[in-house]
């Protein structure tokens, strides 16, 4: 006779097994350069291939130019991206314009993609409210949030609004990063939005760092990926190092979500190659170049260029001669945004809200009076 279990439920057993399902990155391309999935790979035309590649090295240089303007004293808060450009591009790329953005503080490359300018991402940096123009030109993007994890509620506001107004192939979509999955806001937006059906994608991009505080001891989930599972959210992780494997991933999580299905959770494994932002932050004061090491290696660009230099699409000339296109073209956009016009204290009165209450409208005849002389 078989011996009986001294357990009622295994825990132990649970705990070493929960994570199983989310452990396994989506991959096309390693971290050598080499193609891993075929299948995967072929799904893409020489153009496509090109067209990504150049939309990282879009944001690798608005990322180098921005920092320049940064350390100028020309801008105020900015968020680095060096690193997670595949992350970022790859979803941007997956994303349709008429799909709702809810960018974080970090997320300024996406929602110059879906539609604001650079000018208008540098005003934003300079807390002027002409940043914000996209919105009125009908660009479907939010402000970037500041408070950590509360755009994952915005975004699942908006995914019930599209559902009620029965859009079509429209999607409510957000970016949190590692840290923000510990928020409230993160459950709260996820599990909103899976108890309606509502049609919104949420990505964590864990870049391996909140400030200075490691993933590791940030949550004890083996996978960020898995944090859906209570609010019955399916979630997956893809290689955020790997722009072809991103794409792939975020435009099903989009198909997915905009059928009806209900929202999905992408987990991107990325890295924060510089500091957490342009206030004053030393990484090595948290981090080990032994740990940097590997990161760096797996320099998205660096892979997808390996691939597109062996199939004879790319080139280091044609890369400096778009890197300086693009970085005249942010040199361009920092000359509009510093001609914009000084705000005055009616001017925030006057955007506050749509229709001015009238203790505000008293005070924007108030504030414009004293200005005007």
């Amino acid at each position: 006779m078989a011996a009986k279990s001294k357990h009622v439920v295994d825990f132990e057993q649970i705990k070493s097994t929960m994570s199983e399902p989310y452990k396994k990155p989506v991959q096309v391309i390693d971290e050598t350069g080499k193609i891993v999935n075929k299948e995967l790979f072929d799904r893409f035309s020489d153009d496509e291939l090109v067209t990504l590649m150049e939309k990282m090295v879009w944001e690798r240089a608005l990322h180098e130019q921005t920092m320049n303007f940064s350390r100028q004293g020309r801008l105020g808060f900015y968020a680095p991206t060096y690193g997670e450009e595949a992350s970022e591009m790859g979803i941007a790329h997956a994303m349709k314009k008429q799909d709702y953005l809810f960018p974080a503080y970090r997320d300024l490359p996406q929602l110059i993609q879906h539609g604001a300018t650079v000018k208008e991402g540098y005003l934003w940096s300079k807390g002027h409210y002409q940043a914000y123009d996209y919105v009125r030109r009908g660009v479907r993007a939010w402000i970037p949030q500041i408070i950590i994890g509360a755009q994952y509620v915005q975004a699942a506001g908006a995914a019930l609004g599209i559902k009620k107004n029965d859009e079509k192939d429209t999607v409510a979509y957000t970016f949190t990063g590692d840290g923000g999955t510990s928020q409230g806001d993160f459950y709260e937006g996820i599990n909103f939005a899976s108890s309606f059906q509502a049609p919104a994608v949420f990505f964590v991009q864990n870049n391996a760092w909140a400030i200075s505080v490691p993933r590791k001891t940030q949550t004890a989930a083996e996978t960020l990926a898995q944090k859906g599972v209570a609010s019955g959210v399916p979630g997956v992780q893809v290689d955020g190092m790997d722009i072809l494997a991103t794409y792939l991933v975020a435009k099903e999580a989009r198909e997915f979500a905009a059928a009806g299905n209900g929202p999905a959770l992408v987990e991107t494994l990325t890295y924060r190659f510089g500091a957490h932002s342009s206030a004053g932050d030393d990484p090595s004061r948290y981090r080990t170049k032994e740990e940097e090491k590997p990161w760096f290696d797996r320099d998205p660009l660096i892979r997808l260029r390996k691939v597109l230099t062996e199939k004879k699409l790319w080139d280091q000339d044609k890369e400096d001669k778009l890197v300086a296109q693009y970085k005249d073209e942010f040199k361009e956009a920092m000359k509009d945004a510093e001609a914009a016009p000084k705000q005055k204290v009616s001017d925030f009165l006057t955007h506050t809200f749509e229709v001015p209450t009238p203790d505000v409208a008293d005070e924007i005849k108030k504030f414009q009076a004293k200005e005007s002389k």
